[in-house]
């Protein structure tokens, strides 16, 4: 799928069966090549750096007779994002947020949802947690930390895989049933799931199949409001529900979670990636503002508008990127 510069050209896979990992057998598994964007690709594992290529990006504010250039830090790799996934998280939870969206491309910085093939993004996701939890989670609370993943298969694989050997608490938002070609699945009730010594829970790309934001509004509702935990989605598309790509008369449950439960959300950190001849990029890092970047021929990107409050895609794609 390609997020072009007409709104009406977005497109997302349809909800069939899940796309499954490679194999799901630790002896075949292979982890995947995650790309910088850059066209080097290069394994994600040891993709780590001691030193960083500074991507400078200019804030452009005011009319366009007097623009008021600052300084804005746009991540060059994936260990980059990460840190600053993480630092916007730090600071999220210190001023008391309890319910985070963490949200960028996995097929590369510049990509966009459909670029790669699902089961891949999803591996990408996987392995990308994992060095998130590395950073973000200290030894001493790994054992109170329980990571979602959408279904209980995939916490097999993650087990033998991404997730071998860490105390990190692996579980599941739905159970396979004998209809999941179709689409359907088995809930798992959350109050069953929690354990009381949990403290953070972290939701992993619950966007497949539409009972798994279900589940998680659900785990919101039983184990995070009134308690002290912190509830993390990552890379879950929200923007499918924001956008209203489910139609209400078909989904009426998710339309509901758009007014209800989204705006409960607080998006610290997301990238989200516009093609076309007029493309750019949406771009948060809590606390700052919501920029619209442009990546010019030097390779810097130039911010063409900010904002306090999230703007939607539509807004983005039709009026924003256009005008400049």
């Amino acid at each position: 799928m390609a997020m072009a510069t007409s709104y009406s050209s977005m497109a997302y896979p349809p909800i069939t069966s899940k796309t499954p990992f490679p194999n799901k057998q630790v002896s075949n598994w292979i982890p995947t090549t995650i790309s910088n964007g850059n066209g080097t690709g290069g394994m994600f594992s040891v993709a780590r750096r001691n030193s960083r290529i500074g991507v400078q990006v200019h804030a452009v504010t005011g009319d366009q007779g007097s623009r008021n250039v600052s300084d804005v830090k746009f991540p060059s790799d994936y260990p980059e994002l990460l840190m600053q996934a993480k630092e916007a998280a730090e600071s999220a939870l210190k001023d008391g947020k309890q319910l985070l969206e963490i949200e960028f491309p996995t097929a590369g910085l510049q990509s966009v949802p459909g670029d790669g093939e699902g089961g891949n993004e999803m591996t990408g996701s996987m392995l990308l947690i994992r060095e998130f939890c590395d950073r973000f989670v200290p030894a001493e609370k790994a054992t109170r930390t329980r990571v979602f993943f959408p279904e209980a298969n995939e916490v097999t694989f993650a087990r033998q895989s991404a997730f071998e050997g860490c105390s990190l608490k692996l579980d599941y938002l739905t159970k396979p049933s004998l209809f999941e070609d179709f689409g359907f699945t088995t809930k798992v009730k959350m109050a069953d799931r929690v354990r009381p010594e949990d403290e953070t829970f972290l939701v992993a790309y619950p966007y497949f199949n539409v009972n798994e934001m279900l589940v998680v509004e659900e785990l919101y509702k039983d184990a995070v409001v009134g308690t002290n935990r912190k509830l993390i989605i990552f890379n879950g598309e929200l923007d499918r529900i924001r956008s209203g790509y489910y139609p209400s008369f078909f989904y009426p449950k998710l339309a509901v979670l758009s007014k209800t439960f989204l705006p409960k959300l607080d998006a610290v950190y997301y990238i989200h990636n516009f093609k076309g001849v007029k493309g750019g990029t949406l771009f948060r890092c809590y606390p700052g503002p919501w920029k619209v970047l442009r990546k010019a021929t030097s390779g810097s990107y130039i911010c063409l508008h900010q904002q306090e409050e999230m703007p939607s895609l539509k807004e983005v794609a039709l009026d924003i990127l256009p005008s400049v």
